[in-house]
């Protein structure tokens, strides 16, 4: 059964899963165990508002998504590249925020809203990535287009091999490249070229494109090994 936690998130237990992919442990929550209790803080004040306005933690994720979205095709094909970063971080938040909305309503989720999240967060990076491309594309850079095109695949497909394997009764909670240090490394990277700073989101899509491919190899492993176990 998925619950969904304060932290802002869907799992299937409420500890911090590790996996082991090429001989090495990763702990998949490490990134944000420090900023989640801090950000769901801050965050209480408007999560009770929300609740009052009878606002619930599916139409908070709706909502993030949206904005992100929107933010996404119109920031970055324009080369509004810092704004565009700022505005979707804003609208991440609401990934967090609908876990708040959750528990002060005195809902813990459900089935729906763990398959809601979790769809509506694949459309959010998609866009992210969609509007990166449109970027390049603008600029004539068929390159960085074929490297955050792979970033996009590669990204899908890390989140598909993790669903598959858990569809299959295994797991795949292994690798180098999650959903939250993608987005970290989008971001920054993106915000940083958008201050001026010079190759800095080149480097940072082809450290996507690698991270993102060496995940879905170690997830394949992962699978690979447990079906020969059984």
């Amino acid at each position: 059964m998925f619950t969904k936690y304060p932290c802002g998130g869907y799992h299937k237990g409420c500890g911090a899963k590790k996996g082991v992919g090429f001989g090495m442990a990763y702990d998949r929550t490490a990134m944000l165990k420090l900023l989640r209790p801090a950000m769901t803080r801050i965050l209480t004040p408007l999560g009770r508002a929300l609740v009052g306005l009878g606002i619930g933690p599916n139409a908070v994720t709706a909502f993030g998504t949206l904005g992100t979205i929107v933010a996404a095709l119109i920031f970055f094909p324009l080369g509004r590249l810092a704004w565009g970063a700022l505005v979707i971080t804003f609208f991440v938040l609401f990934d967090l925020l609908d876990g708040v909305v959750a528990r002060l309503g005195g809902k813990n989720g459900s089935t729906w809203g763990a398959f809601l999240d979790s769809t509506f967060d694949r459309v959010a990076d998609a866009a992210i990535f969609a509007g990166l491309i449109l970027y390049f594309v603008a600029r004539g850079d068929t390159l960085m287009t074929a490297v955050t095109l792979c970033c996009l695949i590669a990204g899908t497909l890390v989140s598909y091999a993790k669903a598959r394997a858990e569809g299959l009764g295994l797991t795949a909670d292994v690798g180098i490249a999650e959903r939250p240090e993608r987005l970290v490394v989008a971001l920054v990277t993106t915000f940083l070229a958008g201050l001026g700073v010079p190759y800095v989101l080149p480097a940072g899509m082809w450290l996507l494109a690698a991270a993102s491919v060496v995940t879905v190899v170690q997830r394949a492993m992962a699978v690979y090994q447990q079906t020969r176990e059984t």
